[in-house]
């Protein structure tokens, strides 16, 4: 449904924020641009929530939609074409009207810009050039931009844009090409992945140039990101963490987000309405294998395997990994290389780099790792000092998983481990779908 007669800027925005709410790639890491004393705002000051500087530091973003008009008709979305919702636009003044106003009452300190596809892609990226041209030039801001590009918009306005925000991000949207043509059909994943790529070429472009000339413009000098919707295809963890670890090897993209499915409309082809909500554990142990991607120098095939497809319900992928691979433990805490110490349950990364550190110093002993900041009710089964274990402890799967369960860590929500032993828990216990290949032929790009 269109509506025709005149919005106040209030219900606009009332409108254009709730449309927003369901994208997640709100992130800020990475950009240290300084105000140059010249305008308004920058990416360095902290705020109030939503994301984070890169000294890490939150910040809060204005996070809305240029547009819930959308030409599209993807089955799971909100804005698609053919649902009967209040349609409205900003125009390029509004938004930097809000954005100004916002950060002139201390609300915000960046914005996070994404849009429903009015009339083309072109069309509609043309319309969000001239919002962050006014704002960078007519209103000199010079806060933190995130903007979301429009798969299939051309070369010439993923550059223009650019060269003027923070970062940028094309969704997946889906995992693989065959579940986007039977939710998206009006997406290919080739006018998904093309953009990606541009924005990858043009940002090591831009990082020669700045070597060269010392005041080149930067591209995208954040990065970029992208987001996939979680639950709603009939992909495996494993299939899922599979495309994950090639994006970040393709475009060497800055994050993947992982959005829980949320049923907001009724398709055949869309999962069947329950309740019990979105798959927020899963999206959870999701972040938590990424992490581990990122951080913790894992590869996916460690993680996870077409024979073991899902994640388990009772623990993080990293204590998962261990329990399954008790082989490699204990480790002595004096000697294990930083690699081995990262795969410790309870040993974060920075927390390895400090017993690295430390031990030059002279030999750890287990007081020496709680004050280190080591959770050793997690660690103490993994590890020795000087060729001691903190208590008497059994090598064995279902020994340590009945202790680690025991220590009262938060479980899932309807999940109890009485009466039952680790071996006998999955995930998804209807969920097998072995096989990669068409994930690897839908980043063949």
């Amino acid at each position: 449904m269109r509506i025709q007669e005149e919005m106040s800027l209030n219900e606009k925005l009332n409108i254009l924020t709730d449309a927003a709410k369901y994208d997640v790639a709100c992130t800020s890491s990475g950009v240290e641009r300084r105000n140059n004393g010249t305008g308004m705002g920058n990416t360095k000051v902290a705020g109030l929530c939503h994301s984070f500087s890169s000294d890490g530091r939150c910040i809060s973003l204005l996070k809305i939609l240029f547009t819930n008009e959308c030409v599209y008709d993807c089955k799971y979305c909100l804005n698609r074409r053919s649902n009967d919702v209040k349609r409205t636009s900003f125009t390029p003044d509004e938004v930097c009207r809000l954005t100004m106003e916002f950060y002139r009452r201390n609300y915000i300190e960046g914005l996070f810009l994404s849009s429903g596809v009015m009339r083309s892609p072109d069309y509609t990226m043309e319309l969000i050039y001239a919002t962050i041209y006014k704002l960078r030039n007519e209103h000199n801001f010079q806060g933190y931009i995130h903007v979301k590009g429009i798969p299939g918009a051309s070369k010439e306005w993923i550059t223009r844009i650019g060269f003027l925000v923070d970062r940028m991000s094309i969704n997946l949207e889906l995992p693989t090409a065959t579940s986007l043509k039977l939710l998206a059909p009006h997406k290919t994943r080739d006018a998904i992945l093309k953009p990606m790529r541009l924005i990858q070429n043009k940002s090591l472009e831009s990082k020669q140039e700045i070597i060269t000339y010392r005041n080149a413009p930067q591209f995208v000098p954040g990065g970029q990101s992208t987001q996939m919707i979680i639950g709603a295809t009939p992909e495996s963890d494993h299939q899922i963490l599979q495309v994950t670890e090639s994006l970040y090897q393709k475009f060497q993209l800055k994050r993947v987000f992982y959005s829980a499915f949320v049923h907001v409309n009724e398709d055949k082809n869309l999962p069947a309405r329950t309740g019990e909500g979105p798959p927020l554990l899963r999206e959870h142990r999701l972040y938590q294998a990424d992490w581990l991607l990122r951080y913790y120098q894992f590869k996916a095939s460690e993680i996870l395997s077409e024979e073991e497809p899902n994640f388990n319900v009772l623990f993080d992928p990293k204590c998962n990994w261990a329990l399954k691979n008790l082989g490699h433990f204990p480790v002595e805490i004096n000697s294990a290389s930083y690699h081995m110490l990262l795969r410790v349950p309870g040993i974060g990364y920075t927390s390895a780099t400090r017993i690295v550190k430390a031990r030059r110093l002279g030999t750890l002993d287990f007081n020496d790792l709680k004050k280190i900041g080591i959770v050793l009710k997690r660690a103490l089964y993994f590890i020795t000092c000087n060729g001691k274990m903190m208590y008497p402890t059994k090598i064995d799967e279902d020994y340590i998983s009945r202790n680690l369960l025991n220590t009262k860590e938060r479980l899932p929500a309807g999940i109890s481990a009485d009466g039952m032993t680790y071996r006998q828990m999955s995930l998804f216990d209807d969920v097998n779908f072995g096989g990669i290949a068409d994930v690897k032929k839908s980043l063949s790009l």
